[in-house]
């Protein structure tokens, strides 16, 4: 027996309202108060973690059918789309491979590997933080990298409103690269978790008062 067409096709996004972390994916339907909010295996992990009340489901698009709908979807989550920290998308859109399978074995995987590994593993993003800002430190101490000073000088109007207009929106909300982060400390070290994450015994919120 053929399978009844459904009557709407979509693009929704999830958002958890708590993290502010979010699932981008396609659903078919017939009512669209359904309550679908997606079957990715993060998200269905998320929702039973911190209970339906806390997540929303948003319209972002509609498809004439399912075909478009695959093809809308695979244009949409893409591979850029699925690293970013706040996405819990692991299959990039259209039916597409998951990320640990199929792009750990390609030519780039080591590129990738490591951009998962900074998304999902927060103790390895803060180790890679402090190599980075100790190397950058010993540089200046060692004169390999020099300051260009900007002492005595100072922007013309012109350039700052360049500047201004840049900035605007910057930093803040979804865009500002720590929302959704809060700080937790076991009173030797501190690292960073996702609000609304259970904090591990021993552990409390704040930073290591020095």
């Amino acid at each position: 027996m053929a399978r009844k067409e459904k009557k709407y096709h979509f693009i929704y996004k999830t958002t958890n309202v708590l993290s502010g972390r979010y699932y981008i994916g396609m659903h078919s339907t017939s009512n669209l108060d359904d309550g679908y909010l997606g079957s990715g295996n993060r998200l269905r992990l998320a929702v039973r973690k911190h209970g339906k009340e806390n997540f929303i489901r948003e319209i972002l698009e509609y498809c004439v059918s399912r075909e478009e709908l695959k093809k809308r979807e695979e244009e949409l989550v893409t591979l850029n789309e699925v690293v970013k920290i706040d996405c819990m998308n692991l299959v990039v859109g259209g039916g597409g491979f998951m990320l640990d399978d199929h792009h750990f074995r390609c030519s780039k995987a080591g590129g990738l590997a490591n951009a998962l590994k900074l998304k999902n593993d927060l103790d390895h993003r803060a180790k890679i933080s402090k190599i980075s800002s100790n190397t950058m430190k010993d540089n200046h101490k060692n004169g390999k990298i020099k300051y260009d000073t900007f002492t005595g000088k100072q922007h013309s109007e012109e350039t700052k409103l360049k500047i201004s207009k840049i900035k605007t929106g910057q930093g803040k909300g979804g865009i500002n690269s720590q929302f959704g982060t809060c700080w937790i400390t076991n009173e030797i070290e501190s690292k960073k978790i996702m609000k609304g994450d259970l904090i591990p015994d021993g552990w409390r919120l704040g930073r290591k008062i020095i």
